[in-house]
């Protein structure tokens, strides 16, 4: 579903990662592991199609990937299901029941999103993957602000996913208990180079 050839991605316009190959099969997930600012965000992001490549050649069916970051991406004057509807309808998605059920917000459908908690918050922003329609999951840091028991939820989701023959790369600290193989990105770290044409503000 996505192969990565001899990737290299900047961040401030200075090479971060080299050589960055990978494969990631249906019904596969791939633990991105390294210490904070090793590059991991980078790479979600060049990978996601947010920021362009130095060099390399990135392999991927048009529109499969669904990128979600550490921001939740939601409206907070508009409630839940209708943060939902707005994100089905960019995809051309028309039900949002099984995105609700999944993440167990179904009985916050109604309340707004400035309202919720920040982990309901984070369990909404999640939601939105399951509107996508698309097979890849990019995720960075999903857990962030989610209890125990809404880490296994979301793992759960992910299990179903991959057992409909998506796939995920997920950048995590945390060990959500999926048969997965690790990338320590830290093999393809890059020696700092100055100059370059991009400027992002990643970190």
């Amino acid at each position: 579903m996505l192969r990565v050839h001899d990737l290299t991605c900047a961040r401030g316009g200075m090479a971060v990662l080299e050589h960055v190959g990978l494969d990631l099969a249906a019904g596969e997930v791939l633990v991105l592991r390294g210490p904070n600012g090793s590059g991991k965000t980078t790479l979600l992001r060049t990978l996601a199609g947010l920021q362009p490549a130095l060099a390399g050649r990135i392999d991927c069916a048009p529109d499969a990937i669904a990128y979600a970051a550490h921001a939740d991406g939601i409206k907070a004057t508009l409630s839940v299901a209708e943060n939902l509807a707005f994100w089905a309808g960019i995809y051309g998605v028309t039900d949002i029941k099984n995105a609700l059920q999944s993440f167990e917000i179904e009985h916050l459908s109604d309340r707004m999103a400035q309202n919720l908690s920040a982990g309901q918050k984070r369990r909404l922003g999640l939601a939105r993957l399951l509107v996508t329609g698309r097979p890849i999951w990019m995720l960075d840091e999903p857990t962030v602000s989610l209890d125990i028991a809404s880490v296994k939820l979301f793992a759960g989701v992910v299990r179903r996913h991959l057992g409909d023959g998506g796939a995920a790369l997920i950048a995590t600290h945390v060990d959500l208990g999926l048969q997965a193989q690790d990338l320590d990105i830290t093999a393809f770290q890059a020696a700092s180079q100055p100059g370059g044409a991009f400027e992002e503000a990643f970190t």
